[in-house]
């Protein structure tokens, strides 16, 4: 049986910031997300270098799923997630 996830929990209120996605030669993938500056003061935890950190990330394909899983996660209460949307950059 898997220890369960702990979550980690921002320090503020709402927070809104606008990224890029990097293509990875190494990897030959698009695989880097940088976090600005703004997102990482809310979560202090990430700033310690030798912590381990990892992500969960739930894709649903249509909205009925998505707010079954929206109920699901506010009768736990234990963490809000981040909202991450992919768009294409026209510059």
């Amino acid at each position: 049986m898997k220890p369960k996830k702990k979550f980690l929990k921002p320090k503020k209120e709402t927070l809104e910031i606008e990224g890029d996605i990097s293509y990875a030669e190494s990897n030959r993938a698009w695989s880097v997300i940088r976090f600005k500056d703004r997102l990482v003061r809310e979560f202090p935890q990430l700033k310690k270098r030798r912590n381990k950190f990892g992500y969960k990330l739930l894709m649903h394909r249509n909205y009925a799923d998505l707010l079954k899983e929206i109920k699901k996660i506010k009768s736990d209460e234990e963490v809000i997630p981040l909202l991450l949307w992919m768009c294409k950059r026209e510059d």
